[in-house]
């Protein structure tokens, strides 16, 4: 059993590793004239729209008169200027002068160019280690300042097939070694759902985790089977894996699917894919057919899953 001593220097550990790691106790962060604070402060006001002097504090955790300080230095480097706030005069709203924009503008692009020069070395598997990694830990000791959920659910929009086919050709062939062809499957998928999209009887949930899409699945309606839907394309980014959703993604699926008037919903997926075999055994779906085949450059045996809707 691990002691909340040893607990507390591997902590301890891991903050004199990532503080070294990032530069954070040279004099300017990436080489600038800027500290870490600074550049904190300097990120706040360049990625809001105009924000006002509490807004940062709380933002950052940060003590309203330190910050007050380096909002100074700032407006005496002519970095920023304050204005009083149209809806409330007594708070100024903040914003970045033409020597401030572009002082924040390199260090983004420093900031980026220290990630890019991490990550490029690593294998795509060890890139989702560590960013999966990150999340966890972001999401664990709240991060994110937000007790909102981890991820929305929302319905395509234009762009997100092109991003489904790109993903999935390029996480299978990176996980299972599978060929061209089975993005060619999936981009012939989409392009039928978009080509023949029934909105009172087929659906695609996307789903977003700030800003960016994290998995997806479809439910289309079967071609040869009245009252039977298709559930289609389940996918979690391996970095999203571990936040139940794939789970969500199909109980949303088939929440759609009864409300729509299905009887029974049917999937083609394949034995080797166990974590997913797995969500739709729980779901209720019971496996009917096992036929091997040889498709995507491997031999593989694929399953037919199905479920009654009551």
């Amino acid at each position: 059993m691990r002691s909340a001593a040893a607990d507390i220097a591997s902590f301890r550990a891991f903050n004199r590793m990532y503080t070294r790691f990032l530069g954070t106790l040279q004099e300017g962060l990436l080489n600038t004239e800027f500290t870490l604070a600074e550049a904190r402060i300097l990120y706040e006001v360049g990625t809001r729209e105009a924000p006002k002097a509490k807004e940062i504090a709380e933002a950052l955790g940060m003590d309203p008169g330190y910050l007050s300080r380096i909002l100074g230095k700032f407006e005496r480097d002519s970095l920023l200027k304050r204005k009083a706030a149209e809806e409330d005069g007594r708070a100024a709203a903040i914003t970045l002068t033409r020597r401030g924009a572009a002082a924040f503008k390199k260090l983004n692009e420093l900031s980026d160019e220290q990630a890019r020069a991490v990550l490029q070395p690593l294998t795509v598997k060890d890139r989702e280690r560590l960013i999966c990694s990150m999340r966890e830990i972001e999401n664990l000791l709240g991060g994110n300042g937000s007790s909102g959920p981890l991820y929305v659910l929302r319905p395509h929009r234009v762009g997100d097939m092109g991003w489904v086919a790109s993903r999935e050709g390029a996480v299978y062939a990176e996980e299972y070694g599978w060929d061209g062809t089975f993005e060619a499957l999936v981009a012939g998928i989409v392009s039928d759902f978009i080509t023949n999209f029934d909105p009172a009887r087929e659906r695609c949930w996307i789903a977003e985790a700030r800003g960016q899409s994290i998995g997806h699945i479809f439910l289309v309606k079967h071609p040869e089977q009245p009252n039977t839907a298709k559930l289609r394309l389940l996918f979690v980014e391996p970095s999203a894996r571990g936040l139940g959703l794939g789970q969500a993604l199909v109980s949303e699926c088939l929440h759609f699917a009864r409300a729509a008037g299905y009887k029974k919903v049917v999937l083609w997926t394949q034995s080797m894919l166990v974590a997913a075999c797995r969500i739709y055994k729980n779901a209720g779906f019971q496996l009917v057919e096992e036929k091997p085949h040889h498709s995507f450059g491997k031999n593989l045996l694929g399953q037919t899953w199905e479920l009654e809707l009551k």
